[in-house]
């Protein structure tokens, strides 16, 4: 009897231990996440004077994962309301240029807690239908946010169809717009290889680069050929110094981009008026892929679509001398407009 009641009370002890135990793992847990939550940087500038209302930058790193739900339309009108979240016209556009590395700058400036990125490419400005259906369908395609934040959108085609600078202009005269560019022949031949992609997984034949950048009955650069025509960046952005100080326009160099990021994503930090957020940690080699790829924390990495950085086909010497050659002048104007220059060839 004796030794059924000993065991009978280790028993209950083993079970009291077990309990007080994972109550203090739970303490020491809850505590944990609630330090982390704490305000650790608070975002300045821009975004408005501190008080109530602001939004730690800290805090708005710790609701990425909330902000994905309500992307994906998993959000109640209540959810949105108690958390404060609205769904902002973009005050910053990448508005070009198509194989200049438009969808790795705007991956990499997401990783600013106070940036949002609109996941798709809109075309609202440069598609009649589309910008036929409104600013508010327009502000609807926007992702969630906090008040704080500001969000950005990228459509290439934006830098090349003329009806745009002033459709954007009506919309937002103030609005901060980034280019991004690539050695104007590299760029081209690039364009071209996504289109040649395309063409062979639908078991279509499609003409070499070289018959098409250059005139056959000329023997000169065919500036008809769509790839050769938005490289000339100069003739674009005249266009668009018609509508907007050149003040408000911010030169990507993408070669760098791919290269050495962080100063390249620096400066679009000043640009923007953010406060200084993205760092070394956030962007690692990767020797596989040969680009960088994005660390946003300890947890979650991510690298760009296996289709970035595809093989271009080899090009004719003569042909690449050649669209050089005709690349020059409008490069040496670009520089003169942007006052930034380039060691393009």
């Amino acid at each position: 009897m004796l030794f059924k009641q000993q065991a009978l009370l280790r028993q209950k002890l083993f079970v009291l231990g077990s309990l007080a135990i994972g109550s203090l793992l739970y303490l020491v847990a809850r505590v944990g996440s609630l330090d982390r939550l704490q305000p650790l940087c608070p975002i300045d500038g821009r975004f408005g004077p501190r008080g109530q209302d602001e939004i730690p930058l800290r805090a708005l790193q710790f609701k990425r994962g909330l902000l994905h739900e309500f992307r994906k339309g998993n959000a109640t009108k209540e959810q949105v309301r108690l958390h404060n979240l609205v769904q902002q016209l973009p005050k910053a556009i990448i508005i070009g240029v198509r194989k200049g590395g438009t969808r790795a700058l705007l991956e990499m400036l997401n990783l600013h807690p106070a940036v949002v990125k609109a996941s798709q490419e809109i075309h609202f400005f440069d598609n009649d239908e589309n910008y036929a259906k409104g600013i508010e369908w327009y502000r609807k395609k926007m992702p969630f946010s906090y008040p704080h934040q500001i969000t950005i959108e990228k459509s290439p085609a934006y830098f090349i169809t003329e009806e745009v600078p002033e459709r954007i202009y009506k919309m937002n005269s103030s609005i901060k717009l980034l280019i991004i560019v690539r050695e104007p022949t590299t760029r081209a031949i690039s364009d071209y290889t996504q289109v040649l992609e395309g063409k062979e997984r639908k078991n279509k034949t499609y003409y070499k680069f070289e018959k098409l950048a250059i005139d056959p009955n000329t023997c000169e650069v065919n500036t008809k050929y769509k790839a050769v025509r938005t490289s000339i960046y100069t003739k674009h952005l005249e266009r668009w110094l018609k509508y907007f100080p050149i003040e408000q326009f911010h030169i990507v160099d993408g070669d760098r981009l791919i290269t050495e990021p962080l100063p390249e994503l620096q400066l679009v930090e000043k640009f923007l008026n953010l406060p200084p957020r993205i760092s070394q940690y956030n962007l690692y080699f990767n020797a596989t892929r040969g680009f960088y790829c994005l660390r946003f924390n300890i947890v979650f990495n991510k690298c760009l679509a296996g289709s970035k950085g595809r093989i271009h086909p080899e090009v004719d010497t003569s042909v690449i001398n050649k669209l050089r050659k005709f690349f020059h002048p409008f490069n040496q104007k670009f520089y003169q407009i942007t006052g930034r220059t380039f060691n393009w060839p």
